[in-house]
């Protein structure tokens, strides 16, 4: 990780930006927070080599709409999108728009600490990602029909009762299906497998 890399943290909620800040200064990282979208990309054609950790659901000009503008100015600028609890097609579409990751809140400290590690660490070798896309193939490869279907479910941002409607099977059975393929495809959460999928074209 650059050591001279700042976080810069956006969420509208005081608490919560305060809280990340405190968290992230606890490891060494140097943060500077922001109440809006807007007022962080005042600064945006300024700053050097960071990251930027921001609230999807926030008045004004969401997180979205902050990673579009992100996107236009400087593109090779990680991304992370904190999302809400059933907040799914909101994550699928910030990585599509090519978020670095999407945490769902409530979140594990260590789980963020390690997301803001390597989206600083984004710059890893063309072999290693075809060597990790090459394991991604296969798993998916060894994957069941049915499960294949629960994956492109998930991925598209559809809830449960969504994919078990459209497969003609219960909810239950695709939360059984949806643990077999999470552990087929050693993902620890569904930013994982979203992850994954846009790695191997799925998305």
């Amino acid at each position: 990780m650059q050591p001279d890399a700042t976080i810069y943290v956006i969420d509208d909620d005081e608490a919560v930006r305060q809280s990340v800040e405190f968290l992230l200064k606890t490891v060494g990282m140097r943060v500077h927070g922001f109440e809006s979208a807007k007022a962080f990309l005042e600064l945006l054609p300024q700053i050097g080599t960071s990251c930027v950790v921001t609230d999807v659901r926030m008045p004004e000009m969401t997180g979205i709409e902050l990673l579009r503008r992100v996107r236009e100015v400087r593109p090779d600028l990680p991304v992370i999108v904190i999302t809400g609890h059933g907040d799914v097609p909101l994550a699928v579409e910030a990585m599509k728009l090519g978020a670095a990751d999407f945490i769902e809140k409530p979140f594990d400290d260590e789980l963020l600490i390690a997301s803001v590690r390597n989206a600083l660490n984004q710059g890893a070798d063309s072999a290693k990602r075809k060597a990790a896309v090459a394991d991604l193939q296969a798993r998916i490869a060894a994957l069941s029909n049915r499960e294949r279907q629960v994956l492109e479910g998930l991925v598209a941002g559809k809830a449960n009762k969504v994919i078990a409607f459209d497969l003609g099977i219960s909810p239950r059975t695709v939360e059984i299906y949806r643990a077999n393929l999470m552990t087929k495809m050693a993902a620890n959460s569904l930013s994982d497998l979203v992850r994954m999928a846009m790695m191997t074209g799925m998305l």
